[in-house]
């Protein structure tokens, strides 16, 4: 089991220094580095492949609520707030935990088991689905085996995603849009928004802001507009 990299990002030095502590303490964590501002973690998440966030939420400039907005792929994200106002919002940004300052270290304990729990049942199967040409997906009470190639596009739902085939059909599978991605990266399929990713193989049409396939208009985020710009113009 690999250790999972992290990064602490909190304005308080007596904050970062406990967690850093903390962080030492807990096997299967790697401290990649530790910030004072949101700002200054868009350099490291650029440069590093980080896992998980300690993240806390009122800091000057972007806050960490809005900071989680602003990423397109999301690491595993655990809230560190004084203010216990601002869970249910986080929870609606689908963070993995929200720790009430000040906390223990077997809360902070339990909060990053959870995490690792959730990495390594998402990851494991991930990496042996790559090297096959089909997945298995629910539908009713059986699990269907879908060629890869039939496959148009998926939607992301919060806990789970919607793969559409082909055929019209439609199957639900209990997952992260990030992982997906990573499993579908390698045949053809590209990120056009947070929720959506596309197979290039079947896309029909591209224009303004809206993907087109098999008589479905898909919408292509901002951030994602110029690098499909670049694929459809050479």
């Amino acid at each position: 089991m690999k250790n999972l990299k992290c990064i602490i990002v909190d304005d308080e030095p007596i904050a970062i220094e406990y967690l850093k502590d903390y962080v030492e303490q807990m096997p299967g964590l790697e401290l990649v580095a530790s910030v004072n501002r949101a700002t200054k973690a868009y350099e490291i998440l650029a440069n590093e492949k980080v896992d998980l966030i300690f993240l806390d939420i009122q800091m000057p400039g972007l806050t960490g609520l809005d900071f989680i907005r602003t990423l397109p792929q999301k690491p595993a994200i655990i809230l560190t707030t004084a203010y216990s106002e601002y869970a249910l919002e986080g929870f609606n940004l689908d963070v993995n935990d929200y720790l009430l300052k000040p906390f223990s270290f077997e809360r902070f304990a339990q909060a990053v088991l959870k995490v690792s729990k959730q990495f390594n049942q998402q990851h494991t199967p991930i990496e042996q689905e790559n090297k096959r040409d089909f997945i298995f997906l629910k539908s009713g009470y059986k699990s269907i085996k879908v060629n890869i190639t039939e496959i148009t596009h998926v939607e992301g739902m919060k806990e789970y995603v919607v793969f559409y085939t082909l055929d019209g059909k439609k199957y639900i599978k209990n997952d992260r849009m990030k992982n997906v991605e990573e499993l579908l990266s390698s045949h053809n399929f590209i990120r056009v928004h947070k929720s959506y990713l596309v197979s290039i193989d079947h896309i029909s049409s591209f224009y303004g802001n809206t993907i087109e396939i098999t008589n479905t208009q898909i919408p292509v985020g901002r951030v994602y507009k110029e690098e499909l710009k670049k694929l459809f113009e050479g």
